[in-house]
């Protein structure tokens, strides 16, 4: 496969640094926006971040990464971040239970001020988040991969494994849906101020 990642993708799957860097590098910031939106919190998506180029990194010096079947190592890389964010959900899952079941001291200080700079993004992209899960999860995935992500539909079908004409049908079924569901969260605001 030729491509503009097909020869740093080769040196990656040597286990040359080189090849990480070049990956990291060129598509990070990709990794890490989609991993925002998937999680609404800019720290998580830091993490999923992290654990989605060391899972790379680990699996490059296994020797278990094969060849790239595209021009670009992206579609690949946010299939990775997509498990991580899922692991980093289930985690996030057992740590909540945990708290729950702990009481909190009584000399407790509140970090609420500390952190207000990050809310409001995180707040806006949870109820995008919000709006999200009420679509078919086909739909979700062809929105975060074609529309937030911006891989193309051969990628995004590649990816998912089905169609470029199913990747179609579901982003246009899943782009007026949402606009739909953000509309009226959007109108029952207005009306609650």
């Amino acid at each position: 496969m030729s491509g503009p990642d097909a020869d740093v993708w080769r040196r990656l799957c040597a286990g040359e640094e080189s090849g990480l860097t070049a990956i990291y590098q060129r598509h990070v910031d990709a990794v890490y926006n989609f991993a925002f939106r998937r999680m609404a919190s800019w720290s998580m998506a830091e993490d999923a971040v992290q654990a989605t180029f060391t899972t790379l990194w680990r699996r490059a010096r296994q020797g278990k990464l094969t060849p790239l079947r595209l021009p670009t190592a992206r579609p690949l890389l946010l299939t990775m971040a997509s498990h991580e964010c899922a692991n980093l959900r289930r985690s996030q899952r057992r740590r909540a239970a945990l708290l729950r079941r702990l009481r909190p001291s009584p000399d407790a200080d509140d970090h609420a001020p500390q952190v207000a700079e990050r809310l409001d993004d995180e707040r806006q992209m949870s109820e995008v988040r919000q709006a999200m899960r009420r679509l078919p999860r086909s739909q979700q995935d062809v929105i975060e991969l074609v529309v937030w992500a911006e891989l193309s539909v051969a990628e995004a079908a590649s990816v998912l494994g089905v169609a470029e004409g199913t990747v179609k049908s579901r982003l246009s079924r899943g782009r007026q849906r949402l606009t739909a569901l953000l509309r009226v969260d959007v109108a029952e605001e207005g009306i609650e101020s």
